[in-house]
């Protein structure tokens, strides 16, 4: 899908000097570089990690003789014994500008306290379930996907998933060949997800900004499904501020309501992020 992409080896991740109490050292296990800008990585798991699918942690490194922390999105299973995570590698983030360097082995803090607004329980119950995403944002939709919770409740579930260039659609030949073939949930996938990648910069099945996509209605016309309905029909939204500002505009203009935590809505939001 792209070609090789290259990687500085000569710089190392130094190791935390001292134990924090609210974060967890945790090893590298894998390093997956999709392209110049963008990277994934698994490490392993405190076993007393709890934490509900769609959340964010805190994840970073010690610089100074102090944790440099940003929030990341969990794109594992909760049930899964590893984490996994999704980034984007900006020249002159204090944080990532050192994280893209990481190698097998490497540690890395992970708080103890996950928290985050793209959880089921911040939704009413609804008939087909949208994750909307850009970027990086897909990160927490990995981890939903992989729920049975959310199969078990949504007749249909609808994954987009925007980026600038083919390259950057993380997990494409996952989501599109493997998930279906999964022990546990491979019957769901293949009966209830609809993966639906768009890209904006250069000639792909589908191109265009997923907003645009929402408002000339492409997309429910693409995936035969009736146009959203806030009676009906719910979404999570996480990428850039943009596409979040964006996207929630368009789904309060179609009467859709913000959920929380203490009071379920028709879609939600993760504003945790930025660049880092």
């Amino acid at each position: 899908m792209s070609a090789p992409v290259v990687v500085d080896t000569s710089y190392r991740l130094t190791p935390p000097t001292k134990e924090y109490s609210h974060l967890n050292a945790e090893k590298v296990l894998t390093v997956h570089h999709w392209t110049d800008r963008l990277f994934s990585f698994t490490c392993t798991r405190t076993s007393s990690l709890r934490f509900e699918n769609g959340q964010f942690c805190m994840i970073g490194i010690e610089v100074d003789g102090k944790p440099l922390l940003r929030a990341y999105s969990i794109a594992s299973a909760n049930y899964e014994e590893h984490l996994e995570f999704l980034s984007i590698k900006v020249p002159d983030g204090p944080l990532t500008s050192r994280l893209c360097h990481m190698r097998e082995g490497d540690i890395v803090l992970v708080g103890r306290k996950p928290t985050g607004t793209l959880v089921l329980s911040n939704l009413k119950p609804g008939r087909n379930l949208y994750f909307f995403s850009t970027g990086t944002g897909l990160a927490p939709f990995m981890s939903l996907i992989h729920d049975p919770e959310v199969y078990e409740n949504y007749e249909k579930v609808i994954l987009t998933h925007t980026v600038r260039i083919k390259p950057e659609l993380a997990y494409h030949r996952y989501i599109s060949e493997e998930l279906p073939k999964n022990e546990l949930l491979g019957e769901d996938v293949s009966n209830k997800l609809i993966y639906y990648p768009t890209v904006t910069r250069e000639k792909f099945s589908v191109q265009g900004r997923i907003t645009t996509l929402i408002e000339n209605e492409k997309l429910f016309n693409d995936i035969h499904l009736p146009v959203m309905d806030p009676e009906l029909d719910r979404a999570m939204i996480c990428g850039s501020p943009e596409m979040l500002k964006d996207t929630k505009t368009i789904l309060e203009h179609r009467g859709f309501i913000e959920g929380s935590g203490s009071s379920p809505g028709s879609f939600v939001i993760e504003k945790a992020f930025a660049e880092q």
